[in-house]
């Protein structure tokens, strides 16, 4: 459960930061990604998410500046809404729970351009082996350049992130980050499409009326 929270909020604050503002970093690859993601209004793709031994899969919708949903079909019928100020979570049977969070209130957040200037601050930028592409995984036909981000502090949650991108299209292909506690959270995606012109709509949940329902979830004990 706590792993299925923190992969959803995970992928609200990176989603949002990547296409927040044009990050300035040391990289010109990295920048180069950035001036690309500025020309995305919208995309939808399939997503995988592996924490530790765990996978999940679904489908991720985006739309500018900072609104996020992710349906999925492992595990079924959860869904995950982000429409710039609040972040809602459902979690169908046995549980049947609405986690709901007004991020903005909540302190610091990455889920805005907020977020990017975090990562330009506390995570240092570089090829993590040069500048050309190479495997994805042992034995791929599929072809990346790796940039690694490495926290400056400890107090960050995540000691390193790993951006997988397509040289070719400049999109992300997988993010790979290892936790303080040394745990693996590895995000796919796949088949995008850009620019489809989404509507806000999609951004609003209406969740069973049987659900439970909790508030400030991310403060909880």
């Amino acid at each position: 459960m706590k792993k299925f929270l923190c992969a959803a909020v995970f992928v609200c604050v990176f989603c949002t930061a990547v296409f927040s503002q044009e990050i300035t970093t040391a990289s010109d690859f990295f920048k180069s990604v950035s001036d690309r993601y500025a020309e995305i209004k919208d995309y939808e793709a399939d997503i995988d998410i592996t924490i530790g031994k765990s996978e999940m899969k679904g489908k991720i919708s985006f739309k500018r500046p900072e609104m996020i949903r992710i349906d999925f079909s492992d595990p079924a019928e959860q869904v995950v809404v982000f429409n710039g100020d609040d972040l809602t979570i459902y979690l169908p049977s046995p549980t049947s729970a609405i986690l709901e969070q007004n991020v903005t209130a909540s302190g610091p957040n990455a889920a805005t351009s907020q977020g990017l200037s975090l990562l330009r601050r506390y995570y240092t930028v570089a090829y993590e082996s040069g500048q050309s592409a190479v495997p994805l995984d042992e034995n791929s036909d599929e072809m990346v350049v790796n940039l690694l981000l490495s926290r400056r502090s400890a107090a960050e949650a995540f000691r390193t992130i790993k951006l997988s991108v397509d040289p070719s299209t400049k999109l992300i292909r997988r993010v790979a980050a290892v936790s303080s506690q040394d745990v693996d959270y590895i995000f796919d995606f796949h088949n995008y499409n850009l620019n489809v012109n989404i509507s806000d709509q999609r951004f609003i949940y209406d969740p069973p009326s049987s659900a439970n329902n909790y508030n400030n979830f991310l403060l909880s004990e």
